[in-house]
């Protein structure tokens, strides 16, 4: 009975944890959705992406769309739930996810 108070507030920190990464996304989330939608945004980039398809660009601008929205949830699930192994777990996994982020982003526009 006494580790329920301790569940609780792991809880709100993993909500807050959340809510402050979801506040510091919101910009690269909001332009990397409004790239993948827009159909000229791959001309902002100069002839760097002119040997990208149309299609590659979209679909790896809303694969980072959607890490970067989930990002805010899983940090704070992570933050809730998780125990101090598994917050190690998934540290090295979104570690591993921005470094294949920066590659990709590497291959497309170098």
């Amino acid at each position: 009975m006494s580790d329920r108070p301790l569940v609780r507030e792991r809880g709100w920190w993993g909500l807050f944890a959340g809510i402050i990464l979801a506040v510091v996304i919101a910009y690269p989330l909001s332009a990397a959705v409004a790239f993948a939608t827009h159909p000229r945004t791959q001309r902002l980039f100069g002839d760097a992406l002119d040997d990208a398809s149309r299609t590659g660009f979209q679909a790896f601008r809303w694969i980072i769309a959607i890490l970067l929205a989930a990002l805010p949830v899983a940090a704070g699930f992570a933050i809730a739930k998780l125990d101090r192994r598994g917050l190690q777990i998934v540290a090295a996994v979104v570690a591993l996810l921005v470094i294949a982020v920066v590659v990709l982003a590497q291959l497309f526009v170098y």
